[in-house]
């Protein structure tokens, strides 16, 4: 367990099976904040015998970075990485490819899984193993994030059909990368997920 990853999970993000292993860092941090919150108020009631002192202000006051912590963490727990064997089966599959793992892209009217995705030449492709994955308002919601942050004329596709997806990456594998800015798209597939 790397005490780092606690406060500070950007390094992490896209890796295979971040979102099982990021939860339970997400819940550590979460019972940790909570847990300083309550024994400053239990210290600061056994130094004075009166609820209202100093210490229960800042205990209160440390109840809203834990509360912050407390809806990641149920965000977190909402989503599974895909399993060992699958993962290691499109790892295996997209090799060669710039890959990412486990992203859960967030916007204001849905939250879009996308398991595994890979850049190359101009185009992402992911696999989602949701069965209600909305292909067009997944394209509609990143190719304006994508847009915003100076990537253009991207095109996405997301497969929720593992065999289509692999043949995909099949496909994908003959065709040679010529693409710059195949890492700058990456950093920004990771800055807007969990």
């Amino acid at each position: 367990m790397k005490i780092s990853r606690l406060f500070h999970n950007a390094g992490y993000k896209g890796s295979k099976g971040y979102l099982d292993t990021q939860k339970k860092y997400e819940i550590g941090r979460t019972v940790m904040y909570f847990a300083i919150s309550i024994s400053l108020f239990v210290a600061g009631y056994i130094q004075t015998k009166e609820r209202v002192n100093v210490l229960s202000l800042v205990a209160a006051l440390g109840c809203l970075p834990a509360s912050k912590s407390l809806v990641v963490a149920i965000m977190f727990c909402r989503f599974k990485s895909l399993g060992k064997e699958l993962s290691d089966r499109i790892e295996t599959q997209a090799n060669g490819l710039t890959q990412l793992f486990d992203l859960a892209f967030t916007s204001e009217k849905k939250t879009f899984l996308v398991n595994h995705a890979v850049i190359h030449h101009g185009l992402i492709v992911g696999y989602s193993n949701q069965q209600n994955f909305s292909d067009k308002e997944f394209q509609a919601h990143l190719t304006n994030i994508l847009t915003l942050d100076g990537h253009k004329d991207i095109t996405i596709k997301v497969f929720t059909d593992l065999d289509k997806y692999e043949h995909r990456l099949e496909q994908l594998k003959e065709v040679p990368c010529t693409d710059s800015n195949i890492e700058s798209i990456a950093h920004t597939l990771k800055s807007v997920t969990l």
